[in-house]
């Protein structure tokens, strides 16, 4: 075992000091995490076992299909907090027994203590990043499914007033829509050619064969403008039309983005901004999350160290009472500065990356003012 420790310092360059910090981060992080975990489930299964016994869930399912895909999805929630918490937590304790102050006088730099917390907290980041894009998207699939079947959770099946661009110069408009019929009311298809209405079909009613994969106008109009702006009106029954849209297009649950890995996302909104949706901004700040806010991890660990590794009056308490504070203020400002995005005029790129960039500057104002 120490042939293997010291055989793992000499590739890495560390000192017995870092793999001590980078031990006690990393193993109070997954400690704390999987005590809350454990809790969050037994209160998880006090509120759901009504509907589990009222579906008749398998236990095998419950166990399988909804808390081992649910693990990864609270870990992927959380990491910000308990990684700040693990920091403050374990750093107060070092600063307590005055090891911090032993550490700076034997030599090292309070910048040089900073890397053991760097390597772990850029470790928990690569980690939750992966969890957010590609694993749990995965998991979330099975997930969602169980919640479906077992869970209350009603399945949308109507939305109103759908406005689609399904080809470039093509928009399409439904006023109301009925997925469990396939079938559609006050229906309208416009198609432009440089700026410029070249027909329109409008109808009361569409609907979508299954069995030929076509959609079916009912009791249509249609209306074509030549160059000369000449118009001939046409009338008819039903129209057979192989139109390039899908009636699961129609009602779009926002919670579906969860099963997307990250390139799925990128394309996702990419044919949703082509389509004109309502919901892209929520599908931004989802995408540009997946990656923030994992980061803040990086940032919270800097300010949790600048500030714990102070010995203060009050002790842990004080520091993790603190250390919650900012937490709580980070995610806050997360969840306004989203809402902005969605609902105002704020960037979705911006409003997520604001949070990171105001701590981030807090960051380093604390370590200036840090022990050295």
């Amino acid at each position: 075992m120490l042939k293997n420790i010291d055989k793992l310092r000499r590739l890495t360059g560390l000192t017995i000091i870092d793999l001590y910090i980078i031990r006690k981060f990393l193993g109070t992080f997954f400690y704390s995490i999987a005590l809350l975990i454990s809790v969050v489930i037994i209160f998880d299964i006090s509120e759901k076992i009504d509907d589990f016994i009222d579906k008749q869930a398998p236990l095998s399912a419950i166990i399988f299909d909804y808390y081992l895909n649910f693990i990864p999805f609270f870990i992927n929630l959380f990491s910000a907090l308990f990684t700040f918490i693990s920091v403050v937590f374990f750093t107060s304790r070092l600063a307590a027994r005055t090891e911090i102050i032993a550490i700076l006088s034997s030599g090292i730099s309070f910048r040089r203590l900073l890397r053991p917390y760097i390597i772990a907290a850029s470790f928990l980041v690569i980690l939750t990043i992966y969890l957010a894009n590609f694993l749990i998207p995965v998991l979330n699939i099975d997930l969602r499914e169980f919640e479906k079947k077992y869970i209350k959770n009603p399945i949308k099946t109507r939305d109103i007033d759908i406005h689609m661009q399904i080809s470039p110069g093509t928009f399409m408009y439904v006023e109301s829509w009925d997925n469990s019929k396939n079938q559609g009311t006050r229906f309208s298809l416009e198609q432009f050619e440089r700026g410029r209405m070249i027909s329109k079909i409008t109808s009361d009613r569409i609907t979508w064969d299954t069995a030929s994969s076509h959609w079916q106008i009912h009791d249509y109009i249609l209306r074509t403008i030549d160059s000369m702006n000449y118009q001939t009106l046409t009338r008819g029954k039903i129209l057979d039309t192989a139109m390039t849209m899908n009636p699961a297009e129609f009602v779009i649950d926002v919670e579906d983005i969860k099963t997307m890995n990250y390139s799925q996302l990128r394309n996702f909104i990419d044919r949703e901004t082509l389509k004109g949706s309502k919901n892209i901004k929520v599908y931004e700040v989802e995408k540009y999350k997946r990656i923030a806010f994992p980061v803040s991890a990086l940032i919270l660990t800097i300010i949790g160290v600048a500030l714990s590794s102070r010995k203060i009056r009050g002790g842990i308490g004080m520091h993790l009472g603190l250390g919650i504070a900012l937490t709580f203020s980070y995610i806050l400002f997360m969840q306004i500065s989203s809402q902005f995005a969605i609902y105002g005029s704020l960037q979705p790129m911006a409003a997520v990356w604001m949070p990171n960039l105001f701590f981030g500057i807090i960051a380093v104002w604390l370590l200036k003012i840090a022990p050295k």
